[in-house]
């Protein structure tokens, strides 16, 4: 049981708190905490009855954050290539004593932790531990302070950037790197249409449906081991994937090159988006394995030849149909591979009986305007053209039959059913995915797991839409300059979670999203205990770490954040991080 003594040193009286145990058989008391004085001791309790003042701060997301930051050296190689365009600021500008790159180094954390405009990144960053971490006051960091420096970072230097931090973080972290996951996407934006001074911001497919809005393309190169994002260039909206595609091998071999990354390794995986016979020709010219997939509906012979020789092969321990075969396509022999997917297949189901659902209720209910005693009169032509139009749609104009009669008393009746037969044969046609690649000697089964990853890089541009963590949205910009370093911002961002969620997994043994990671990180907090005093002058705080879960625990030491509280990185006022 344990107990409070008191030992007297000095003519001072200092109290203990004291357990017996036995040592060597005998009974000795043990110390399990030092009090200090009486009046020490006083205050202690005081602060614990209320009569101190506590804070906490979110800790965890923005200490793993600077960390990894830090050992990229992050700010200084942004810094390198900062060239002001404005002729009355400094070449390199520093405001409220950040450089450019510590500040393009704090959006992207902002970004990663919860995104908000600039103007209230400051709010944001009031309620962390970053301001402790670096000693400094960051309520002066408003919307323009973000412009002013996003300002100074040119264009063309994003991929010298890029290039650079990709260099440091793969020397440093071992990083692996043989498949390549390339796809495109795009983000909405509000930029009004009579904006003249955005020439990327354009109207096109979106694929968040907000196809009346301005939008900007992304494209983006994934590692398979980590999703690293290697590569990334912001274009047009209204460009097809196709076209923005060929820029886009080209500067993937170069990144290959200067990282001193073996080319003959590293295979590309790109979805039907970028196929043409130019894309697949330059491949071939820069030397590039791939692996790429065909539209069904284009190669209708292909798929009948499959449907008559099928084999089954194992997938992940799943029986899978496939036929494989070399096939002349562009001109050039590939090797394809068809199969069926029965999650593909039963989406396509699933969208099919829901377009059904819905035309058939459309129908039903101009039958029943038709049925009334006094319809509104309408001529044959105009109805039947109406009634085109809602049976319009993919898979579905040849599924519903129907007929339109008029009777002497010069009404129209509606009759209309679904063609069970033709709904089997579409079944059977459903859910076939075509894959080639100029891996002749690859095994089936390898094709088909390397197009599977495909998924990952899908899985990125999803985080990079998580309106929680790592979003581009919301991006209250509307220059072309400034649109296309935001979006760096947020890429060099996802960079960052990238690495802590591979150190995470590693390390750790982690198992969940990095969504999820990113929120066990943001709940380890940091307390600030500001004790009561008499004199003058601001109160000391004392800082502790809040009670944390066994998870967050071993994600603390793996990703050094266990004494990151105490042992604070300093900040020398030009965006370079040093040890305290």
């Amino acid at each position: 049981m344990a107990t409070i003594q008191a030992k007297t040193s000095r003519g001072h009286k200092y109290w203990y708190i004291v357990e017996s145990q036995r040592v060597n058989g005998k009974p000795r008391p043990i110390v399990l905490a030092y009090l200090g004085k009486p009046e020490d001791l006083l205050k202690r309790l005081q602060g614990l009855c209320g009569h101190g003042k506590l804070k906490s701060y979110s800790h965890g997301g923005v200490c793993a954050l600077l960390e990894v930051a830090r050992q990229l050296d992050m700010a200084t190689i942004i810094n390198r290539y900062v060239k002001s365009s404005r002729s009355y600021r400094a070449t390199k500008p520093t405001k409220n004593h950040l450089t450019v790159g510590m500040t393009m180094v704090l959006a992207a954390l902002g970004r990663v932790c919860m995104p908000t405009s600039k103007n209230q990144w400051a709010s944001w960053a009031q309620t962390t531990s970053c301001g402790y971490l670096l000693r400094l006051n960051l309520s002066k960091l408003d919307s323009q302070h973000f412009w002013d420096m996003m300002d100074a970072v040119p264009v063309e230097a994003i991929e010298l950037i890029e290039q650079q931090l990709l260099k440091k973080a793969f020397e440093l972290y071992k990083l692996d790197s043989d498949t390549l996951f390339f796809d495109t996407t795009n983000f909405f934006t509000f930029i009004d249409s009579t904006n003249q001074r955005c020439t990327i911001a354009q109207r096109g497919k979106n694929k968040q449906k907000r196809h009346d809005l301005r939008q900007v393309g992304m494209a983006m190169v994934v590692t398979r081991e980590d999703m690293i994002p290697l590569f990334h260039v912001s274009y047009k909206g209204n460009l097809h994937d196709t076209k923005i595609s060929a820029g886009v091998i080209h500067k993937v071999k170069k990144r290959l090159t200067d990282l001193s990354l073996d080319i003959d390794r590293h295979t590309l995986v790109f979805d039907k988006g970028v196929n043409s016979k130019e894309n697949l020709a330059l491949i071939k010219k820069l030397s590039m394995y791939y692996v790429g997939a065909l539209t069904p509906s284009h190669h209708k012979q292909l798929i009948t030849d499959a449907s008559e020789n099928f084999q089954e092969v194992f997938v992940n321990g799943m029986p899978i149909q496939v036929f494989r075969d070399k096939r002349s396509i562009w001109s050039e022999e590939r090797t394809v591979v068809v199969f069926i997917s029965e999650n593909l297949k039963a989406g396509q189901l699933r969208g099919i009986y829901q377009s059904l659902e819905k035309k058939i209720k459309e129908l039903q209910k101009l039958q029943l305007s038709l049925e009334r005693p006094t319809p509104k009169k309408q001529g044959k032509n105009k109805l039947q053209t109406r009634i085109k139009q809602i049976i319009k749609g993919q898979f579905i104009t040849n599924l519903i039959k129907w007929s339109l009669e008029q009777s002497p008393t010069e009404k129209f009746k509606l009759q209309f059913s679904v063609d069970q037969q033709k709904l089997n044969e579409l079944e059977d046609r459903l859910g076939f995915r075509i894959l080639m690649t100029d891996h002749h000697n690859w095994d089936t089964v390898d094709i088909i797991k390397t197009y599977y990853g495909q998924s990952q890089i899908e899985h990125t541009f999803k985080n990079l839409k998580n309106p929680y963590h790592l979003a581009v949205r919301p991006q209250f910009h509307w220059t072309d300059q400034k649109i296309i370093v935001h979006n760096f911002i947020c890429v060099i961002g996802y960079l960052l979670s990238a690495i802590i969620f591979r150190q995470a997994k590693m390390k750790a043994g982690f198992n969940g999203t990095m969504d999820t990671l990113l929120d066990s990180l943001n709940d380890i907090r940091l307390a600030a205990v500001l004790a009561q005093s008499d004199s003058p002058g601001p109160a000391k705080a004392s800082y502790q770490l809040e009670q944390m879960s066994e998870t967050q625990q071993q994600l603390m030491r793996v990703l050094g954040i266990e004494d990151n509280h105490l042992r604070r990185p300093r900040f020398n006022g030009v965006g370079v991080y040093t040890s305290a």
